[in-house]
């Protein structure tokens, strides 16, 4: 039981240090992409 304590510790430290961009998110790329986008006429 304590090994798998240990792990569940390791697991969540890991994932609270690392940090995933997802494509959906706002950024660069999306203006770069919204920049591409013909005018729509009001």
């Amino acid at each position: 039981m304590r090994t798998k304590n240990r792990f569940i510790k390791s697991v969540l430290k890991t994932a609270n240090e690392t940090s995933v961009e997802m494509p959906w998110s706002r950024g660069s790329r999306r203006v770069s992409f919204s920049n591409r986008r013909p005018a729509q006429a009001a």
